[in-house]
């Protein structure tokens, strides 16, 4: 009659189990330490719109405090913020959406038809510094009476809008099958009917990320509405330094009108995220 063996315990399993959970744990912490760095500052930023100018500058005065709407109060009632909030909207929505409208078709192209040169080109245009093209285009604009304007606004937002848009959207294009668009040329498509009906509807999460890339540039640029606008057009960015004087600085109303300016762009990252890491995703999987 022969003895029946049990099979022994397996210790380097709990072992892995362990270890696998001290990884998470580890992980989920350096993430959460991560996260608290990148936080304070806007934290900090937020709490600080609800303060005095003497709470601001105290440092004693931490997160617990009683709060006042008197900063957010009165930089409405000055009504330049509000201005300011709409311009920016605008050139923003403009020049981001034509923009996209120019960007996103020579991308394709770019990309379908492999003209490397082009992209060189494009490449060029997105690192040239634009500080270095104020000079002619202020006195290129002026001779045309564009300064504070509108029109240069947008016209000087596209400059960068229109490259970087194309420089995400063209390794997009290149990574989409070919076959798709050859089947929609044998059942009678044009190049551009394929375009349009094949790869821009597949395009649609790359084309939100760049698209939300130039709004939230054209968003915080202050060099092109310190330049080119004057107090009808001006944009948040310089109304936000306008807080700042050689005497003195309004923290509580720079903080506050810092908070309103943020608030939009957080609400549009918040509203396009699956698009937004889906095209980040794509863009740099494919090509």
């Amino acid at each position: 009659m022969s003895a029946t063996v049990t099979p022994a315990s397996r210790p380097p399993l709990a072992t892995g189990a362990r270890g696998r959970r001290k990884w998470s744990w580890l992980r989920g912490t350096a993430i959460a330490l991560v996260t608290l760095v990148f936080a304070l500052p806007l934290v900090w930023m937020f709490a600080a719109a609800f303060k005095t100018n003497v709470q601001v500058t105290d440092p004693s005065v931490g997160l617990w405090f009683r709060p006042t709407l008197d900063n957010f109060r009165s930089i409405v009632e000055a009504g330049q913020i509000v201005r300011s909030l709409g311009n920016s909207l605008l050139v923003g929505v403009v020049s981001t959406v034509l923009s996209a409208v120019i960007a996103v078709p020579a991308a394709w192209a770019v990309g379908r038809f492999g003209m490397h040169r082009t992209g060189s080109l494009i490449l060029v245009a997105r690192i040239v510094p634009a500080i270095s093209l104020l000079v002619p285009w202020y006195y290129l604009f002026a001779q045309m009476g564009l300064v504070g304007s509108y029109t240069v606004l947008v016209l000087s937002h596209m400059f960068v809008s229109v490259p970087l848009i194309m420089w995400v959207m063209i390794s997009f294009f290149a990574g989409l099958p070919v076959e798709l668009e050859e089947a929609a040329r044998t059942d009678g498509l044009s190049a551009f009917g394929a375009f349009w009906r094949i790869s821009l509807p597949l395009a649609a999460p790359g084309t939100a990320t760049a698209s939300l890339l130039a709004f939230v540039f054209s968003w915080n640029n202050f060099m092109f509405a310190l330049v080119f606008a004057d107090d009808r057009t001006q944009t948040v960015p310089v109304t936000l330094f306008n807080f700042i004087s050689y005497a003195s600085t309004d923290w509580g109303g720079l903080m506050a009108a810092a908070t309103l300016i943020t608030v939009p762009v957080l609400i549009a990252a918040v509203v396009g995220q699956k698009y937004l890491v889906a095209g980040l995703t794509a863009g740099a999987t494919k090509g």
